[in-house]
């Protein structure tokens, strides 16, 4: 009976060969071109600023240093120039930019799986030959290695710009604010972001709320690193005042003892405030500038811990060296891309299990 062929031929088709990956790559651009392209257009006009910016800066700090004699009052007024235009100004850009990767994760990632979940288009996807694993890893994993490779150029850049104002002594290479901005701190975050975008929008199903997930639990995620993390990456070293540790130093914590024991801040607060008052009062003179205020108030405080280290008290402070600011860059680097591979590898178990 000619009904007997029909089993056959549905038998040759029922596991069909697989669409090959390459067959993805048109798809995913298409799907995606505008958050890459909007990618790209961001990362390139921060580019320029900071080329056109840190060129200026570079001519300016190379001109500050070549000012013979060094010591003079015209050479020393050059380099306040320099500090004045262009610190405050960088200190604030490298703020700012700490924002990008969430922006990218919360812009880019979490629309990756969320939009198709959102809409429904995700039952025609997944009814393809390409199959559900192998469309979501095709979509993730292109994606997250472009936009992390954008940003690693990009933080290489920041790096060259900002580089004066190290020179200067102006920051500090382990300077919390400007961390995660250099190295391969700014690429791990921006991946680690994504990811966070990717998973959010795999679990809430809807692009908006999925965006502000995101950019809640980067924000956490920034803050947790930097006040309860990035400290500890390696034991800190110990001095017995400020003096003793590097300029370049990242200090992070201060205490007094005396005879051995510990003297506890509120009991140090009430003997240093009154000695400061009487130390500016005596100090300090009468119409200044703001500017001098500070330099007094430094003397006068100066004054005081050498009256504290006269009667026996004894000033400690806990502090990271700035050689080690490439160990904790790779270590930083190291626990986001872990990070990083759990949340995508979380992201596709879920997409396995989900029910189409």
């Amino acid at each position: 009976m000619t009904a007997l062929t029909v089993p056959a031929a549905h038998h040759d088709n029922e596991n069909p060969r697989p669409v090959p990956w390459r067959r993805m790559t048109g798809v995913i651009w298409r799907q995606h071109r505008y958050a890459l392209l909007g990618v790209v257009a961001l990362l390139g006009a921060l580019s320029l600023y900071l080329t056109v910016a840190g060129t200026s800066m570079h001519h300016a700090y190379a001109a500050a240093l070549a000012c013979r004699p060094a010591s003079s009052y015209g050479c020393q007024n050059q380099v306040i120039d320099f500090n004045t235009a262009y610190a405050r100004t960088a200190q604030t850009v490298g703020v700012l930019l700490m924002a990008v990767p969430m922006l990218i994760g919360a812009f880019v990632g979490a629309p990756v799986l969320a939009r198709e979940l959102e809409t429904g288009t995700f039952r025609y996807a997944w009814t393809q030959g390409f199959g559900r694993q192998r469309w979501t890893l095709a979509k993730l994993v292109p994606l997250a290695v472009m936009v992390t490779a954008a940003a690693g150029l990009f933080g290489l850049l920041f790096s060259w710009y900002y580089q004066p104002l190290f020179a200067d002594g102006m920051s500090i290479p382990l300077d919390p604010k400007l961390f995660g901005v250099r190295g391969v701190a700014f690429a791990a975050w921006t991946l680690a972001a994504f990811a966070t975008g990717a998973l959010s929008g795999m679990l809430i199903r809807r692009v908006v709320p999925a965006i502000a997930v995101t950019l809640a639990v980067c924000v956490a995620l920034s803050f947790a690193a930097g006040l309860y993390l990035r400290p500890h990456y390696m034991t800190p070293l110990t001095g017995r005042n400020l003096a003793s540790a590097p300029a370049s130093a990242w200090v992070l914590n201060g205490w007094w003892t005396r005879g051995g024991t510990t003297v506890s801040q509120a009991a140090m607060d009430q003997i240093e405030t009154p000695l400061f008052r009487q130390a500016v009062t005596a100090t300090v003179p009468k119409n200044v500038s703001s500017d001098d205020v500070k330099f007094y108030k430094g003397s006068a405080s100066a004054q005081v811990q050498d009256y504290l280290v006269r009667h026996g008290y004894t000033h400690w402070i806990s502090y990271q060296p700035a050689s080690r600011f490439w160990p904790f860059q790779w270590i930083e680097g190291g626990w986001l891309l872990a990070l990083s591979v759990l949340l995508i590898a979380a992201t596709v178990w879920l997409v396995r299990r989900r029910a189409a």
